[in-house]
């Protein structure tokens, strides 16, 4: 095998590789879906350290490489989750805030509604979701551009202690809304204590403690310290007094 064919090949691959990238939708590009209305932006794919040092969920700091996909611009409201699922559980009633009051069973099955409907969407995975947050910022406080929490999140100190409507902060890099902050969002995840053994391509981690459930982002009933891009909790899958959830939808 000759130095020029060996060249022709790698040449070959790396024009595949460019063209694959080059398919991708630009980062912040928006789809809707057509019968909820609902509005998605494009995550490109790229890599990112997930975590953070000044806790000991957050640690080790590590790379994590996620394919692009589609991801809610805002948390799923609550004139959205009604019209999929058909009723309203929210203890804060006004369709243009986001549902909360709702399980991660809750949030799987109108993820499935919406499936059956036509339109494929999941619970992003939390590498996901953390990716999406930063949106290309190394370990940036919150899910967008400075330190203010008043910017960007509604937490207990701005709320009145209720949520708010779907997208009055500021939004992060990619588009991307309420990403910190408003209710707690439901990820795919069992819950680890840390980050020792975690999938570095994006994917749901599974195994673990799965009676627990990962949840992100902070919310209305929280102070601004657990609005952080990194900050994580586990929570009881049925426990959704504060909780709500965005989907995201993987290129078709």
């Amino acid at each position: 095998m000759n130095n020029k064919f060996l060249f022709a090949v790698l040449l070959l691959c790396l024009q595949g590789i460019s063209s694959t990238a080059s398919a991708e939708p630009a980062a912040g590009t928006e789809w809707k879906e057509p019968k909820t209305g609902m509005l998605f932006v494009w995550v490109p794919s790229g890599c990112f350290q997930m975590g953070g040092t000044d806790w000991s969920f957050g640690s080790p700091l590590h790379k994590v490489c996620v394919k692009g996909f589609w991801m809610g611009k805002y948390e799923v409201t609550q004139e959205q989750y009604l019209q999929v699922v058909g009723i309203n559980p929210s203890k804060f009633v006004d369709l243009h805030n986001p549902v909360e009051t709702v399980s991660w069973d809750d949030a799987n099955r109108f993820s499935d509604l919406m499936g059956k409907a036509g339109t494929k969407v999941r619970l992003p995975s939390e590498a996901e979701w953390e990716y999406a947050c930063r949106a290309g910022h190394a370990q940036g406080k919150y899910c967008g551009n400075g330190d203010n929490p008043n910017l960007l999140a509604w937490y207990d100190a701005n709320t009145n202690h209720k949520t708010s409507w779907a997208g009055r902060r500021e939004p992060n890099d990619w588009g991307l809304h309420d990403m910190s902050g408003n209710v707690w969002e439901w990820v795919q995840d069992c819950w680890h204590p840390n980050f020792q053994g975690a999938p570095a391509d994006g994917s749901v981690w599974k195994g673990g403690e799965c009676p627990t459930r990962v949840v992100r982002g902070g919310s209305w009933c929280n102070d601004a310290s657990y609005a952080r891009a990194g900050f994580r909790y586990g929570n009881d899958p049925d426990a959704g007094e504060c909780s709500g959830f965005r989907v995201a939808r993987t290129q078709p």
